[in-house]
């Protein structure tokens, strides 16, 4: 006891102020407190309810002679009461049980204003016979289950269990062992002990701990020591262990025997429990006063200790302790708050006494670190460093980690740092800062241990309990690449693993196959953002690597792709900017994958690029000889002359390689025109605008013919001759196009003889054979034709004199047949008018006896018609008005006559015939001819004269 340090975590509250009311007159016997109220029980038989403050409330008779033993329930507002109440007979024991509602007062009309007695018992009857109560103990079970024991002075405990207000009760007798001496088997003190659903009762007297388990039935004892205690030397602890005060220690009981004690020397006068703390009324022997001493067992201190006198009664409630002396004096001690406690111990500089404290009173977080702080502060003064940061690392999560930091930037006391932010990012918070002053911690300490173990020591990918960018960037710049590729790759920083392959180790084919070993999609977003420089450094493995990703050949065995499929992968116009310093790679991939992919979504732009490369006229392709110049040679003459020669070779072959490239490349480009619009499309697989732009940039003539050909600009075509003077060619492109049977232009043969009339030079054989295929499809008059050649002075008559005489004879004979045919429609034009001219003024003779019909001998009624056709008027039936025989071809020439007043107003049938016409003038002379052409005015109607063709009789 002696070694234990004192303060004062207690202070006594209105000091020489407090006693007992004077409203309660008779000797304090019991008392109990709950619900923010005292109850005292006095030997009057009165019950007093004390306010805060010891202020009287109210009492009222509970008892007609003595209150022994009452307990306030804590769950209901029941007040339970042992009591002496006048013997009405010499069989019936004067002691019994109330129960009160302190909720309810008495029925109106009573003469008292107390509370409703609920319920009134007899503890002793036949089968539990009276003896003097000695311990009295209410356990509240689940409401209203009631579980009350009585201890009496011959070691038997009553136990009443069950609904007292209703008295649906059981009963039951408990028996300690009995002893001859009747005072070493009094119970002096009870405690209930519920764990679960286990209910267990300890009892303690003079001279024995015993347990009983009132679960079992009957229920079971256990005794736990041979020694005991006195009356007010028992309590329960808020762990439920059994506290047992004797002389020479205080003892802690479990449910399986003594555990540890105290050696308080003393005799004990009252025992308690309060939130944590022992309560201790010592005798002292020497001068014959009493201590009241507040223990903190677990931080072995005395938290208060007063010398008091005689006390009747320790009771606990407002948060205070609460004394209650044999004088009616009352002292009420309080704790005082954790701030004021803290400042007394920061004082004298007792910080670890102040961090047990915080710690076992369960002080939050916060307050524990601010603790912990001031310790290391202090430390920190005496330049105990160590230690120091021993206490710093305790208060992470709480303290600002710069506060600490701040004090520990010395390189003498880098090891302390590195510890602190070891610990700081072990609990994940490490910020970007703290990451790059722990790993430059490391860097200078060398410590590559260390290193391995903050970078390498942690499971799992993603758990990193570090900013891994900030990492990442530190090990870079302090030349540990490999730690730094392995936080990279553990993290799926796959920007940064490959920036450190290729910019600081130049690991091309490391990078390459990382690559390939990502998913598809984080490989196309790494090439993209890479692939310039592994195409410098690895062509051929880099179009390897974009040709996986963009058809996935492994998975296609060599066969090639489906559209649908295709849609879903990387598309090679994503990766062209990483070729642009490197075409011929671009060449050599966009070739592989056209021959693997031949729907491709992006073919279109596919073929614009391959164009582009393939009639590109400079494209830059790698030396195919190491041009060699002589820096150390200081020899002239001879030595010279070598050098010169030998690059002069060099730079011919490389002229000659480079001629041979493009070329292959232009027979390439053509190939790719011609497969990229088949004659099943109709717009080819390529940009045409494009295709002829480059055509023309890069003077690549069979391109554009093809082209123009393709697009039936055919007078395009032959200027291509034209301009290069290819009469040969001119004159072939002008038999295969100008051949209007097979859907050729026959009009480009004037344009070709228009080319030679204005050529101003000798070209009489072209000339001939243009005049054959102008003869033969009679496509220019002969006088456009001495018109347009005339043009030319190089050209002579004799050119066209063989032409002019065939044209002449073949006009000649036309014109002959042209005459015949003139006289024969005159001479049937004569005819027809003088046979109108003889039915207008001359009589018909019908001279048939016969109708025409039935051939039988006419007879009247007959009708007659003017073509000279004679009928029964039977036989024509309803029809009079024409003639049956003629009917047929007088229809047709009606509807013939109709069709030809329509046609002038269907200008688009009278134009279609003139461009199909060779010869227009005989479409427009032939419209003439039938008169649909007429000087009729629109506003005046046509006058047409109606010549009677019928006449009967």
């Amino acid at each position: 006891m002696y070694q234990w340090r004192k303060f004062e975590f207690f202070e006594e509250k209105n000091p020489g102020k407090c006693s007992v009311p004077e409203e309660v007159e008779g000797k304090i016997n019991c008392c109990s407190s709950g619900r923010g109220k005292i109850v005292v029980g006095c030997d009057d038989g009165m019950v007093n309810l004390l306010d805060r403050g010891f202020k009287f409330n109210h009492g009222f008779q509970a008892h007609a002679t003595s209150v022994l033993f009452l307990q306030q329930l804590k769950q209901r507002n029941f007040l339970i009461t042992i009591g002496e109440d006048e013997q009405t007979s010499p069989q019936l024991s004067p002691i019994c049980l109330k129960v009160f509602d302190l909720d309810k007062t008495q029925p109106e009309g009573s003469s008292t204003t107390s509370p409703e007695c609920i319920q009134i018992l007899r503890i002793f009857t036949n089968q539990f016979p009276e003896a003097k109560i000695t311990s009295f103990l209410v356990l509240e079970e689940a409401p209203p289950i009631l579980h009350i024991s009585i201890g009496l002075d011959n070691g038997s405990i009553y136990c009443i269990k069950g609904d007292i207000a209703r008295e649906r009760i059981t009963r039951f007798k408990l028996q300690v062992d009995s002893v001859t001496d009747k005072t070493d088997a009094s119970i002096t003190g009870l405690g209930f002990r519920v764990d679960g659903q286990a209910l267990q009762l300890f009892a303690v007297t003079p001279t024995s701990v015993s347990l009983f388990n009132l679960q079992d039935q009957p229920p079971r004892r256990h005794t736990l020591d041979q020694i005991g205690c006195n009356v007010n030397c028992v309590a329960m602890t808020d762990r439920l262990e059994l506290i047992v005060g004797r002389p020479e220690a205080v003892y802690f009981y479990e449910v399986d025997g003594r555990g540890p004690c105290s050696a308080f020397e003393g005799e004990k006068k009252f025992v308690g429990w309060f939130r944590g703390y022992l309560l201790c009324v010592i005798a002292d022997q020497r001068n014959g006063k009493n201590t009241f001493n507040i223990y903190d067992l677990k931080n072995r201190l005395i938290a208060h200790s007063t010398v008091i006198s005689e006390v009747s009664h320790l009771i606990c409630e407002w948060g205070n302790v609460i004394l209650i002396m044999n004088d009616r004096t009352v002292i009420s001690v309080g704790e005082k708050d954790m701030e004021s406690k803290l400042d007394m111990l920061f004082k004298k500089n007792l910080y670890t006494v102040a961090i047990n404290l915080v710690q076992t009173q369960q002080a939050d977080a916060a307050a524990t670190a601010e603790v912990l702080r001031k310790y290391g502060d202090h430390l920190y003064g005496k330049q105990d460093y160590d230690e120091a940061m021993s206490q710093y690392i305790y208060t992470i999560g709480y303290l600002e980690p710069s506060y600490v930091i701040q004090k520990f930037l010395d390189a003498q006391r880098i090891y302390n740092l590195t510890n602190y932010l070891e610990k700081l990012h072990e609990k994940g918070l490490g910020a970007k800062d703290h990451t790059t002053l722990l790993l430059n911690c490391y860097t200078k300490l060398k410590d590559v241990k260390k290193l391995n173990v903050f970078i390498k020591g942690e499971d799992g990918i993603g758990e990193h309990k570090f900013d891994v960018e900030t990492a990442i960037r530190v090990c870079r710049a302090a030349g540990y690449h490999e730690h730094a590729m392995y936080v990279a790759k553990k993290a799926g920083k796959h920007e940064w693993y490959l920036k450190i392959l290729l910019e600081d180790l130049d690991e091309y084919q490391e990078a390459l196959l990382y690559i390939s070993s990502l998913e598809p999609s984080q490989a196309g977003i790494t090439m993209k953002e890479y692939g310039k420089i592994l195409v410098e450094h690895k062509p051929v493995e880099t179009v390897e690597i974009l040709m996986k990703l963009c058809t996935e050949e492994e998975s296609t065995n060599g066969g090639t792709l489906d559209g649908t499929y295709i849609s879903m992968l990387p598309s090679p116009v994503d990766f062209l900017n990483m070729f642009i310093h490197h075409p011929k790679s671009l060449m050599d991939f966009l070739e592989r994958y056209i021959s693997v992919v031949r729907e491709s979504p992006a073919q279109v732009e596919i073929h614009n690029t391959l164009l582009e490369l393939y009639l590109s006229n400079d494209l830059n392709f790698p030396s195919m000889a190491q041009e060699s110049t002589g820096e150390g040679s200081s020899t002239v003459g001879v030595s010279l002359t070598k050098s010169e020669s030998k690059e002069k070779l060099a730079a011919d072959a490389k002229d000659k390689d480079k001629e041979k490239d493009r070329l292959e490349r232009l027979k390439k480009g053509l190939s790719l025109l011609k497969n990229g619009w088949p004659s099943d499309l109709e717009h080819p697989l390529y940009d045409v605008d494009l295709a002829i732009i480059l055509c023309e940039t890069n003077s690549f003539k069979e391109g554009l013919l093809f082209l123009y050909e393709k697009m039936k600009l055919y007078t395009e075509v032959i200027a291509c001759y034209m301009q290069a003077h290819d009469h040969v060619g001119l004159i072939a492109c002008c038999k295969k196009l100008g051949d209007s049977n097979s859907g050729g232009d026959s009009s480009l043969w004037g344009d070709l003889l228009k080319y030679f009339g204005e050529l101003g030079e000798d070209c009489s054989k072209e000339v001939k054979e243009v005049l054959t295929y102008i003869e033969r499809d009679d496509i220019l008059p002969p006088i456009i034709v001495l018109q347009t050649l005339a043009k030319n002075p190089c050209l002579t008559l004799s050119v066209v004199k063989d032409y002019i005489a065939r044209k002449l004879e073949k006009e000649s004979k036309l014109i002959e047949e042209d005459h015949r045919a003139v006289e024969k429609y005159q001479e049937s034009t004569l005819n027809m008018r003088k046979e109108t001219h003889d039915l207008r003024t001359n009589a018909r003779i019908f001279q048939l006896s016969k109708c025409t019909a039935c051939s039988f001998t006419l007879d009247l009624p007959a009708v007659h018609f003017m073509c000279m056709h004679s009928f029964h008027q039977r036989c024509l039936g309803d029809n009079e008005k024409e003639c049956p025989e003629c009917a047929h071809e007088y229809r047709s020439v009606m509807e013939m006559k109709k069709s030809l007043e329509h046609n002038p107003k269907d200008h688009d049938s009278f134009f279609q015939q003139l461009k199909n016409s060779k010869d227009g003038f005989s479409v427009v002379a032939e419209y003439f001819g039938r008169g649909i052409v007429s000087k009729t005015s629109p506003t005046e109607p046509q006058k047409s004269a109606n010549i009677p063709t019928r006449n009967g009789f």
